[in-house]
């Protein structure tokens, strides 16, 4: 039996105009009065998805959230982080170097700031666009406190240059971070080991349910891990190819209520 659905967000549970469908809302509703823990797992902060939240009825005592990617795991109703993994200063220094060599604007998370880094004179960062309810700074990467919280690097761009560039990031990086595009035009650079996957495990473990009591609904490269770790691994008919090769079921799109049609048949009783 099903005790926790953690979801992903963007070409998931949200539409293209970034909407939640009334059936999508209506099934994870009725999945939250049955006792099943309705998870949202993105790698956005936890203030960037707080709309969603509330339009959900997810903000009671007993929600949670993934977020950052598995970066922390949080409860809904306080912010209170249960487990966290996050960035040294000397990582976000290093990756805006290879920023530099690369030519490519990057930003750095702080909870729910985005700091503005800018390491290139020719591409300007396209991040605050895709996450507008984030406070904004700038800075210049030697000012950088070592004693701040830093939970990823980011790159938002153009996806043609961006993905022209990627293949250009050395093997010795993928080895020491997680690399992931988390939306077509949108690149990210975690502590290695921290996924979905890794968040969604630290919060069964603290909840009592087991990896065959999770379902996991994805559709991105980001989602992978979750999908292979759960009980159930839903991708989205829309998802990437990998996504749906590995998982035990696709449902409908994000445009077709695929997130309520996967609950309502798997999990609502």
């Amino acid at each position: 039996m099903i005790k926790l659905i953690a979801i992903d967000l963007d070409g998931t549970l949200l539409d293209g105009k970034k909407r939640i469908s009334e059936r999508n809302k209506q099934a994870l509703q009725q999945a939250k009065a049955q006792g099943i823990k309705v998870v949202l797992c993105t790698g956005r902060p936890l203030r960037a998805i707080e709309p969603f939240l509330h339009e959900l009825e997810l903000q009671d005592e007993g929600d949670y959230s993934i977020t950052f990617n598995g970066g922390l795991v949080q409860k809904n109703d306080t912010g209170e982080v249960m487990e966290r993994a996050t960035l040294e200063v000397s990582d976000v220094q290093s990756l805006v170097a290879l920023a530099e060599e690369l030519d490519l604007p990057m930003d750095v998370l702080s909870h729910d700031t985005v700091i503005i880094l800018d390491p290139s004179k020719n591409h300007k960062t396209l991040y605050p666009e895709l996450s507008p309810l984030l406070h904004r700074e700038t800075a210049k990467v030697a000012e950088l406190p070592a004693d701040r919280l830093y939970n990823k690097v980011v790159v938002g761009y153009h996806k043609d240059y961006l993905d022209e560039q990627i293949q250009k990031i050395p093997a010795t990086v993928r080895e020491q971070y997680e690399v992931i595009k988390t939306r077509d035009n949108l690149l990210e650079f975690m502590p290695k080991g921290i996924t979905k996957a890794y968040g969604i495990s630290l919060l069964a473990k603290d909840l009592g349910i087991e990896q065959e009591e999770v379902m996991c609904i994805g559709d991105e490269e980001n989602d992978l891990p979750m999908i292979e770790y759960a009980g159930i691994g839903v991708a989205m008919a829309n998802a990437i190819p990998r996504v749906k090769e590995i998982a035990d079921v696709v449902t409908d799109s994000n445009e077709e209520d695929g997130v309520a049609k996967v609950v309502e048949k798997y999990v609502l009783r």
